[in-house]
């Protein structure tokens, strides 16, 4: 498969990212919603929002996307909000090649570090083996944070190292 990428947000986009979210079975309707409104938040305001997306295609089809922003007050750290691919394309290194894209384009906006939080609960434990393998390392635990029993696990990722 022919796999490229893009930045530019289409109104469209609302509703693909709440298929692909959905898709996943792992985000419950509220956490959806977000998704999508993040997605509404950058066609309003732009930059403006903070937000900011690389979608993967193929065939025209979108099938997974990043959402990322710098982090309001620091001069060179980023939020990797949303990582999600599509079920039906999901254990095919896609995520791992569009991780690979959003960090080239850290290295090359300078960031210095990538922040990422996720879920404690085992369903996320795929989850936290990606970013793992992505070199991301845990830098602080919250236990139940987001519910009882589901703490948030913060990791970081330093990409251009201040020397």
């Amino acid at each position: 498969m022919n796999y490229t990428y893009r930045t530019t947000v289409y109104a469209s986009d609302i509703e693909t990212v709440g298929n692909i979210v959905k898709s996943t079975g792992f985000f419950n309707e509220e956490e959806i919603s977000v998704a999508k409104e993040l997605v509404e938040e950058a066609l309003l305001k732009g930059e403006d929002s903070g937000y900011e997306f690389i979608f993967t295609e193929t065939d025209d089809r979108v099938i997974a996307y990043v959402c990322f922003g710098r982090i309001p007050c620091t001069k060179h750290s980023y939020d990797l909000y949303w990582i999600v691919t599509h079920k039906d394309f999901q254990a095919l290194g896609i995520g791992k090649m569009l991780m690979n894209e959003f960090e080239n384009q850290m290295k090359l906006r300078g960031a210095h570090g990538v922040y990422v939080e996720t879920s404690s609960k085992n369903q996320y434990l795929p989850t936290r083996k990606f970013y793992e393998k992505m070199n991301y390392i845990e830098k602080a635990h919250f236990e139940h944070f987001y519910d009882r029993n589901d703490g948030k696990v913060v990791y970081v990722k330093y990409i251009n190292p201040i020397a």
